[in-house]
């Protein structure tokens, strides 16, 4: 039972991580659009346009993270929150629970610092 239930995980894992995107993407960033726009656009304007530009952190990714490793506050790491909230977040199991739902909340609304 316990190889079947190992065997299994390991295959959740390989699935996961084979699921990435087969085909180039190529993601616009503010200095190929600077180039391209000949009006005078603050790069405060452009991050506000594409939300791509304002910050590389996916809400998703943060979601499937929290999911998943969330015990292990690798949603906290990823979105880039202070490694002492984190390493206190790993210690105190998700600040009791409480915190770990806060999380979840606030990455969904975006409404978490840093996404």
């Amino acid at each position: 039972m316990k190889i079947k239930l190992l065997l299994s995980t390991i295959a959740i894992f390989l699935c996961m991580s084979a699921s990435y995107a087969s085909f180039p993407v190529k993601r616009a960033t503010v200095n190929n659009i600077e180039n391209s726009v000949s009006t005078d656009i603050s790069e405060d304007e452009i991050a506000e346009a594409i939300p791509a530009a304002s910050s590389g952190k996916d809400k998703w990714v943060a979601a499937a993270l929290w999911f998943v490793l969330g015990g292990f506050a690798a949603h906290r790491w990823y979105i880039g929150s202070p490694w002492y909230w984190n390493v206190l977040y790993i210690i105190t199991f998700g600040f009791f629970i409480v915190g770990h739902i806060i999380d979840i909340v606030q990455i969904l609304t975006d409404s978490y610092p840093g996404l």
